[in-house]
């Protein structure tokens, strides 16, 4: 029962989570041409956001993995519920839906930095983001959520070094 609260409070936190990163998008779209350094400033901007919201997301996940994979291995030696074991893929569903909403705004930042020739010359720091974050989905979806989480700490990592290459010109 002690499992079912906790799937159950980090169930709405990532549900929180996959909403902001939805209204972020709805952000993005609004922005009308900008100078260079404005284009340059923004983008930065939205790095920084990816960095939060991604930390965010790992410091739940990191907080629940180990439990998802713990109930997923009572769930195969029938030692618990029906009710949790259907808790619990649940969970595993939204989390999965979580990190594809996490790679949507990675693969969206990504073109980004393709396509704007503003910001041609930060391309290869952020090149790749998309593939690592398709990695750790598809991590997720095989029940490793401990290592999506890992994988998904390569993106803060790039994320990083191009925010710091951005802001040290």
């Amino acid at each position: 029962m002690r499992n079912l609260s906790k799937i159950t409070v980090v169930l709405l936190c990532i549900l929180a989570f996959s909403l902001e990163i939805s209204a972020q998008k709805r952000k993005q779209n609004r922005q009308p041409k900008l100078t260079a350094q404005a284009q340059i400033t923004g983008s930065a901007e939205k790095i920084s956001i990816q960095i939060v919201n991604l930390t965010r997301f790992l410091y739940i996940l990191g907080g629940v993995a180990k439990g998802i994979e713990e109930i997923d291995e009572q769930a195969k030696q029938k030692k618990i519920s029906q009710a949790l074991i259907d808790k619990n893929f649940e969970f595993k569903r939204k989390t999965i839906q979580s990190i594809k909403d996490i790679v949507a705004s990675l693969a969206a930042l990504e073109v980004e930095f393709r396509t704007k020739a503003e910001l041609k010359n930060y391309q290869s720091k952020i090149a790749g983001i998309t593939d690592i974050a398709v990695a750790a989905e598809e991590q997720a979806s095989n029940g490793n959520f401990t290592e999506s989480g890992k994988t998904l700490l390569l993106v803060v990592e790039k994320l990083t070094a191009t925010l710091v290459s951005m802001t040290s010109k």
